[in-house]
């Protein structure tokens, strides 16, 4: 008995000896599986971890680690850039939020909510590689066919189109920039229409 105590506190003593002797080698630098492009959007603090082999950027407005994929990539950037720049309160925007038609489930890439709760803006976003082609706005459409916003947004990081819909006359109207948080409920600010 005193033998197998003895031989447990040895076990013991060199395992905290091993723990604080042998350094632990240090973790390499992560390489990103895609480059971070110049994309037409101001840099931001970047929270990049890899984890079961897989790369995640961290999503500030689910608050967790998300997979990292090139539109992913230009999600971040862009809602940062809303937030940061533009004056965009976070606690209205909302990343991949589930919309049903049916039995079909559709997400939208981000929406922003009025004060009220109600959606107000429509963003999807592509890889920086994927041009922005009619099928983009299809998509985009489809969503505002269930949700009746007043802004849609598209992006692949590089290019960025921004349109107001006017409803009561049947068209909409591309806007010259992206709009800053405050002119969003000013329709009579006409320097933002082309």
């Amino acid at each position: 008995m005193r033998k197998s105590r003895f031989f447990i506190e040895v076990m013991l003593i060199l395992k905290i000896i091993l723990y604080f002797c042998i350094r632990q080698p240090e973790k390499s630098p992560i390489h990103l599986p895609i480059m971070p492009s110049q994309l037409n959007l101001p840099p931001y603090e970047i929270r990049v971890k890899e984890e079961h082999g897989r790369h995640q950027i961290f999503d500030f407005l689910r608050r967790r680690y998300v997979t990292l994929t090139p539109e992913e990539w230009v999600r971040q950037h862009f809602v940062h850039f809303l937030v940061a720049y533009k004056g965009y309160p976070k606690g209205l925007l909302g990343n991949e939020i589930e919309l049903r038609v049916g039995e079909k489930k559709l997400r939208c890439d981000t929406l922003l909510y009025n004060k009220e709760l109600q959606p107000q803006m429509i963003i999807e976003y592509k890889a920086p590689h994927i041009e922005l082609t009619q099928q983009v706005f299809d998509q985009i459409s489809a969503y505002n066919m269930l949700l009746h916003v007043d802004f849609l947004i598209v992006s692949n990081g590089l290019q960025h189109y921004c349109c107001r819909m006017d409803y009561a006359n049947h068209r909409y109207l591309f806007l010259r920039e992206i709009p800053d948080y405050e002119s969003l409920n000013n329709p009579n600010r006409s320097v933002l229409y082309d």
